[in-house]
């Protein structure tokens, strides 16, 4: 080996344990003052949820000031696009997150380029709720009724960027059925049309509709979920129902700006891990019907590019087009 080939494996070496160094040292000083958890949605929705219950504990965790900022809308998101990416600016969201660019001709980012994956930090699955008075028992029943009557059963959702609009005409076009879909404000006004006999579908969150099955204002079918859960152990999955390649996830995450550094996604995705393994805040998510869910940075980044992606094609193929 001639002295300048040597002294330059010294010099990439010496390199490399310097820049190991300096992530190490980020991480161990981070955080050394306040950090802002945007919430692109209003106080009391389920990421603002999530996101609460993991200031309190980082903040307990790291002995900083941790706290929420609700910033309802596209505006929310792109501020923390635009954010500087030291890790003091993060963002909890929901997988709705995936279909900006989708469904908003100019929404200010990009879901992918402009944001770096912490970790997920859980998933709700949805309930498939029919009025009372509907002749179906099953899954395989309204497929037969909505065939039976094409383009006369309508489904709810809480608008086409909720979770609730997406898990159906998902299953809408597993079902190749002919449904129509009755966009609302929120999931209240969503629920109400299904109580009422206006909608003869949506999916609810699982304590929303233990509820109203307990007053028989709503019947169960299926369960969105990829596996039964424990809440409801007797509601069938829609894969398990007739429709064995339905997937939907409704997931929530943290993201940070892109560039934010490695060592610090690393160190909060790992604390954010923690958290979620604590006792009271299992107890809690599951009393909301939540199921916590961990992931590393390159696992979350993985997700996000794969369901922009995915969605993108399915609300193309539903007709929607970015206004």
């Amino acid at each position: 080996m001639s002295p300048n080939t040597f002294q330059t494996k010294l010099r990439i070496l010496g390199l490399a344990t310097f820049v190991a160094a300096t992530a190490s040292a980020i991480a161990q000083d981070y955080p050394h003052q306040r950090v802002t958890i945007i919430v692109p949605f209003s106080a009391g929705s389920i990421s603002d949820g999530f996101a609460r219950i993991l200031v309190n504990k980082l903040g307990e965790m790291w002995k900083q000031q941790v706290i929420v900022e609700n910033r309802p809308g596209l505006p929310g998101t792109a501020a923390v696009a635009k954010a500087a990416p030291d890790g003091y600016t993060l963002m909890v969201t929901s997988n709705g997150h995936t279909i900006a660019s989708a469904i908003n001709k100019s929404p200010q980012f990009d879901p992918i380029k402009d944001f770096a994956g912490i970790s997920l930090v859980g998933s709700v699955p949805l309930v498939v709720i029919v009025p009372p008075d509907l002749p179906v028992k099953n899954v395989r029943d309204f497929i037969a009724l909505a065939k039976e009557k094409p383009g006369t059963l309508n489904f709810s959702s809480a608008g086409v960027a909720s979770t609730t609009y997406l898990s159906t005409e998902i299953f809408k076009q597993n079902a190749k059925i002919d449904i129509q879909h009755i966009p609302h404000r929120g999931a209240p006004e969503a629920l109400a049309a299904v109580i009422r006999g206006e909608a003869q579908l949506f999916m609810a969150t699982i304590p929303v509709a233990q509820e109203l099955v307990a007053a028989n204002k709503v019947r169960t079918i299926a369960i969105n979920s990829a596996k039964r859960v424990p809440q409801l152990p007797d509601v069938p999955t829609i894969a398990e129902s007739g429709l064995p390649d339905y997937k939907y996830d409704s997931w929530f995450g943290m993201m940070a700006p892109a560039g934010a550094p490695k060592a610090i996604l690393n160190k909060v995705s790992q604390d954010i891990a923690k958290v979620l393994q604590m006792p009271d805040v299992s107890a809690r998510l599951n009393a909301q019907g939540s199921v916590a869910t961990t992931s590393t940075p390159e696992q979350f980044d993985a997700v996000i590019k794969s369901d922009t992606e995915r969605y993108a094609k399915i609300l193309k193929d539903a007709g929607i087009s970015p206004q």
